[in-house]
């Protein structure tokens, strides 16, 4: 097969109805092109920052800001309220322009290793409906658990480590 067939083949691969890439076609994009991506930085009336749990194989096991990569034809927008809605069941509002711009590069990782992520200032319009994913710091937090910190969480997630001045 060429290259052309090959891009074919994939191209038949991917339905528009669906939100993203199939997980192994995603992760063969990430190792040719950078992935863009949201973070929302999330912030109440006490100065608090909200984070959620997550642990997996590309970045470990800790605390990190909600966020997520934009699809194709998505806009910034349209990928906050997303990430707002999926990872928090919440709504949010958000500054028009991101507060901050990063380049996360690790070459020594195959799959997601280089991101240009931008940082959102945003603030909840509706607080997440199901109290049961809320961290109670009674033991190990799990995946999609979430929690208010004031300051850097004991253990941020090493690539998050880059907007810790914004943890007041």
């Amino acid at each position: 097969m060429n290259s052309k067939e090959a891009i074919d083949f994939l191209e038949n691969q991917v339905t528009k109805d669906r939100d993203g890439l199939p997980e192994d076609l995603f992760l063969f994009v990430s190792r040719l092109t950078p992935l863009i991506s949201v973070d929302l930085l999330i912030q109440d009336d006490q100065d608090r920052t909200l984070f959620t749990w997550r642990d997996d194989e590309i970045f470990g096991k800790g605390w990190h800001l909600p966020g997520g990569v934009i699809r194709h034809n998505e806009k910034f927008a349209d990928r906050i309220i997303k990430v707002g809605q999926i990872e928090l069941g919440a709504d949010l509002a958000f500054d028009p322009e991101p507060c901050r711009f990063v380049q996360d590069l690790d070459a020594s990782k195959r799959d997601r290793g280089h991101f240009i992520a931008f940082l959102y200032r945003c603030r909840l319009l509706s607080q997440p409906p199901d109290e049961s994913i809320r961290y109670s710091a009674t033991g190990e937090p799990q995946v999609g658990e979430w929690a208010w910190f004031s300051g850097k969480p004991e253990s941020l997630l090493k690539a998050h480590e880059v907007y810790e001045p914004y943890f007041i």
